[in-house]
C-alpha cells in the first residue's frame, strides 16, 4: 500500500518532461497559483561550473515539510508538447489541419502524435509575464513602453494570469486576473521616474537598474510550474545588461575617434569599468540564458522598445543609431533650459565626437549585436522579435501576439527515447504532402536527467 501511495503522489505532484499537462487540456478554471517569496533568489544559486564551462542552478535548500521519497518511483515515458505556427508561402497561418496532418521525428526517428489541440481553445488559461525594461537607457521611450504594456493587459482572456517583472529582478505583481491592479502598478514605475520638490530636487529620480537578462533568468527558473500550461513570456527591453553578462559578446572598448585627452580620460574609465566588471558582472553567459529558455517550456516574444536595425543596410543603421544618440540626450538633459542642453550638446560633439563616422559605425555595430542576441533568444522558444517605435504600434504588436498563441497547434508525443539523460533532443515538424509550409515553434528540448 505504502507503494501505492508514493505513486499517487508522485503522479500528482511531478511531469518530468512533459511541456503540457496532458489531464489538463479539458480543464476549464486556473488552479490557484503559489505565492512567490524571495524573487529572484534563484540568481544566487547559479554557481560556475570549470568543467562544464556553464553556470549550473544549484538545488534549492529542502523545506520541513517536504518528501524525499517522492523520487522513488520514476515515470518512464513523459508527455512532450509544444505548440506551432503552420504558414504558406505567402506567411498566412494555415488552418484547419488535424492531428493526422502532422508528422514528427525526434532526432530523426518518427514519433507518433498523442495528443492535439487547437490554440484558440479559451478553456486552457494562458500565464503570462511581462518582463519590462525601464532603466536609463529606456528613458526616451518609457512612456510609451508602459502605456503598450497596458494595451497588453487589455487584451487579456478572463481565464488568463499575468504577472509583471521589472529589470531591477524585482516582481513587481504575481500573477492575478485583476487588470486594474495590473495597470495600477504599470504607471507607479512612471512615478518612480519622475522628480518632485522644488526644481524637481524633492525626489530622488529612480531608474530600473539594467538586469534584463538576470530577470529573464529568475523568471524561467522561479515562476512557471507543472500547472502552468501555456507559458508565455513577453521580454520588453532593449536588452543592454549584454554588456556585463560573463565572456559578454561585446567586450568594453575605448571608442575608436577621440581626441588626445578625451582618449586618456576614455582609457581611465575603461580601466575602472573593467575593475567594477569583476564585481557586478552576472555569473551566467548569454549561452546559459538561451539554454536556460530552450529548457523551458515558455514562449518568449521580445519586443524592443525603440529603433530597428535588424534587416536595414549599414547607412540606415547608422542613421537610426544617431537618432537614437540624439533621443536620449534629449530625454537625459529634459530639465535644463534649451541654451543649456545645446550647451552640453556642443560641449559632448567635441569631447567625445559621437557623430564621427568611425564611432558612430561602432556604436552602429554594437547595437546591431545587442538586438541580434534578443531576437536570437525569441527564435529558440519559437517566439518572434518586434520593434515598438511609436506607440500607435502597441495595439497591432500586442493583437499580433494574441492572433499568433491562438492560430497555433498544439502537439504532443511520448517519446520513444526513454532515457533520462539530460541531453538535447532535436524535434522536426511537418504537415504531410506539404512541404512549402513553415513550421514556426521550438526545435529541441532537454530530456530529464536522473
Amino acid at each position: 500500500m505504502c507503494s501505492v501511495i508514493k505513486v499517487c503522489r508522485l503522479l500528482s505532484a511531478v511531469l518530468v518532461l512533459c511541456f503540457l499537462v496532458p489531464n489538463a487540456f479539458s480543464q476549464s478554471k486556473p488552479q490557484p497559483k503559489r505565492k512567490i517569496k524571495n524573487f529572484g533568489s534563484s540568481l544566487k544559486r547559479l554557481k560556475w561550473d570549470e568543467k562544464k564551462n556553464e553556470a549550473v542552478l544549484t538545488p534549492a535548500p529542502a523545506s520541513s515539510g517536504g518528501n524525499a521519497d517522492l523520487d522513488v518511483v520514476r515515470i518512464e515515458t513523459s508527455l512532450v508538447a509544444w505548440d506551432v505556427l503552420v504558414l504558406d508561402r505567402r506567411g498566412n497561418n494555415v488552418q484547419g489541419l488535424t492531428a493526422d496532418d502532422f508528422q514528427v521525428s525526434e532526432d530523426g526517428v518518427p514519433q507518433t502524435v498523442g495528443h492535439f489541440l487547437l490554440g484558440s481553445n479559451q478553456s486552457v488559461p494562458r500565464t503570462i509575464v511581462l518582463i519590462i525594461d525601464y532603466s536609463g537607457s529606456q528613458l526616451p521611450y518609457i512612456r510609451n513602453s508602459i502605456d503598450s504594456a497596458k494595451v497588453l493587459v487589455d487584451s487579456l482572456a478572463p481565464l488568463d494570469r499575468m504577472a509583471i517583472v521589472t529589470d531591477d529582478v524585482e516582481l513587481l505583481v504575481d500573477f492575478t486576473t485583476d487588470k486594474n491592479l495590473l495597470k495600477t502598478k504599470l504607471e507607479s514605475l512612471i512615478d518612480r521616474d519622475k522628480h518632485s520638490g522644488f526644481l524637481g530636487l524633492g525626489k530622488e529620480r529612480r531608474l530600473g537598474k539594467s538586469r534584463q537578462y538576470s530577470a529573464l533568468m529568475a523568471t524561467l527558473n522561479e515562476l512557471f510550474d507543472e500547472s502552468d500550461q501555456r507559458q508565455i513570456v513577453v521580454f520588453q527591453t532593449d536588452g543592454d545588461e549584454v554588456y556585463r553578462l560573463r565572456d559578454s559578446i561585446i567586450p568594453p572598448r575605448v571608442p575608436p575617434d577621440l581626441p588626445p585627452e578625451t582618449k586618456q580620460l576614455a582609457e581611465q574609465y575603461l580601466a575602472n569599468r573593467e575593475q567594477s566588471l569583476l564585481l557586478d558582472q552576472t555569473v551566467f553567459t548569454l549561452a546559459d540564458v538561451y539554454r536556460t529558455a530552450e529548457k523551458s517550456r515558455a514562449t518568449i516574444y521580445t519586443v524592443i522598445p525603440g529603433f530597428k536595425l535588424l534587416g536595414l543596410n549599414q547607412g540606415q543603421q547608422m542613421e537610426r543609431v544617431k537618432a537614437n544618440i540624439e533621443r536620449g540626450r534629449d530625454a537625459l538633459w529634459s530639465r535644463y533650459s534649451p541654451e543649456e542642453r545645446a550647451r552640453l550638446k556642443a560641449e559632448e560633439d567635441e569631447r567625445w565626437r559621437p557623430f564621427s563616422p568611425a564611432n558612430l559605425q561602432a556604436k552602429t555595430a554594437e547595437a546591431y549585436k545587442v538586438q541580434l542576441a534578443l531576437a536570437a533568444l525569441a527564435s529558440r522558444t519559437g517566439g518572434w522579435t518586434d520593434y515598438l517605435e511609436t506607440p500607435e504600434q502597441a495595439s497591432t504588436i500586442y493583437s499580433r501576439i494574441f492572433s499568433d498563441i491562438n492560430q497555433r497547434y498544439i502537439i504532443g508525443y511520448y517519446p520513444t527515447n526513454k532515457e533520462h539523460d539530460g541531453k538535447r533532443r532535436t524535434i522536426k515538424v511537418e504537415v504531410k504532402e506539404h512541404p512549402e509550409y513553415t513550421i514556426v515553434g521550438r526545435r529541441s528540448y532537454y530530456a530529464p536527467s536522473n
